[in-house]
């Protein structure tokens, strides 16, 4: 396998098919040994853009250079010789065998009349090898199962030694053993031999764990772009996707993964475009949590301790959260912070959570919410029991309750309200 890849730049490029724009003001680096996955809902322009980079098609608008030259410029044997191309479509109508599949990656390294030799036999052989089709090497390739076939398309795309790779959709055909070991050979490749890897996924988690660098695209332009970790956040994913996920660590791989909630629900009646505010901790606010931005509302939280299990799971959802360090007294700036948070609000709502010295300022703000005439939900059974102030959160509560707060026993209760009250 040759070392060091190649880098490709995309400057201003637009392309559509007739007045159908499928991808507009696109620019990007490529850079030389990078691993970059393309993700986004079906229609968002990814296969498009690939098919861009490999010149299957040429843009209406914009460069794309390949290490420094212009591809408009260069033969398709040229291009061949640095860039291999996995589609998305491995149908192969000709019975060629899996074996000769593969050699016919070296064909842009032979003369018009030349034939392959020991080189290129040894590489087609090392590349079935790696991609586990060996076995294979013999069957017609009209005659092995679609996920055979697209690994014997990917080992025709390395036995032509690339320095960039371009995979569109690549484990699709393929069951999760076979989605695993293909990306990491090509994980591996890029870290031994610097091979540019630049894959189109559908798999958020597939990305998560692979990827150096990741574009979202949404509507045929780049929606974010970096690293895994900024580009996959809950918000970019409700935008782009309109669902509600949670972002996990996984402590096996040091990268995290990415829980599905549920479809973000959108239309005028669910949500109403209300902005709910959360007192909660201990785990109490977890469900509320979940359902609430389900249901599409705004959702914001706190004062709570770094590290709770409220304070994670609001972390995970990208949900606004003021936050102190634990056993710390909560500072003037944050309290002033979460007051402000507060009245941007349409409800508060309040938990079944124990109350002392620690989070008794959160009960003060919500006396301040009450006497500004905003609807404050309290979950209050036994509270008596929950009260650690020597009563002094006990009086916050009731005088809350002369000023009208609602007091609910379920969470049903408590969405039952949201929906018919609000």
């Amino acid at each position: 396998m040759t070392e060091f890849g190649s880098e490709i730049k995309v400057k201003n490029l637009h392309f559509g098919y007739g007045k159908n724009i499928i991808i507009k003001d696109i620019n990007l680096e490529i850079k030389s040994g990078s691993f970059l996955s393309i993700i986004g809902p079906n229609g968002s322009g990814k296969s498009t853009l690939l098919r861009n980079i490999s010149k299957s098609v040429l843009p209406q608008k914009g460069d794309i250079e390949l290490d420094a030259v212009n591809i408009t410029s260069m033969k398709p044997r040229q291009i061949a010789q640095k860039m291999s191309v996995v589609p998305q479509d491995t149908v192969i109508e000709f019975s060629f065998s899996a074996y000769e599949t593969v050699l016919m990656g070296r064909a842009p390294f032979l003369g018009r009349f030349e034939n392959e030799g020991p080189k290129d036999f040894a590489l087609a052989r090392w590349a079935m090898e790696i991609t586990n089709t060996w076995h294979l090497r013999d069957r017609s390739v009209t005659e092995i199962s679609g996920g055979e076939r697209q690994r014997v398309v990917v080992a025709r795309a390395l036995a032509q030694e690339p320095k960039i790779i371009l995979l569109d959709e690549p484990t699709a055909n393929l069951d999760i053993q076979h989605q695993v070991e293909l990306l990491e050979l090509l994980q591996s490749l890029n870290n031994t031999t610097g091979l540019t890897v630049v894959v189109v996924l559908h798999d958020l988690n597939l990305a998560a764990q692979f990827s150096e660098q990741v574009i979202l695209m949404d509507n045929g332009e780049i929606f974010a772009e970096g690293p895994p970790d900024q580009v996959l956040v809950p918000a970019n994913i409700r935008k782009v996707y309109s669902m509600e996920v949670a972002i996990t660590d996984n402590p096996l791989t040091g990268r995290f993964n990415v829980i599905p909630l549920g479809r973000t629900r959108s239309d005028s009646r669910d949500g109403k475009g209300l902005h709910v505010h959360l007192i909660c901790g201990g785990g109490t606010g977890i469900f509320i949590l979940d359902r609430l931005i389900q249901l599409g509302y705004q959702v914001s939280c706190g004062i709570l301790n770094i590290g709770d299990t409220d304070w994670s799971r609001a972390k995970m959802l990208g949900v606004e959260v003021m936050e102190e360090a634990p056993f710390a007294p909560i500072s003037e700036k944050t309290l002033s912070m979460a007051r402000v948070l507060m009245d941007k609000a349409n409800c508060i709502i309040i938990t079944p959570i124990p109350f002392g010295s620690g989070n008794l300022s959160n009960l003060q703000l919500a006396v301040e919410s009450c006497q500004a005439s905003k609807p404050v939900l309290i979950m209050a059974n036994d509270f008596e029991k929950r009260d650690f102030t020597e009563g002094v959160a006990k009086e916050l509560v009731d005088k809350m309750k002369g000023l009208g707060a609602v007091f609910i026993d379920t969470s049903q209760e408590l969405f039952e309200f949201l929906e018919e009250k609000l």
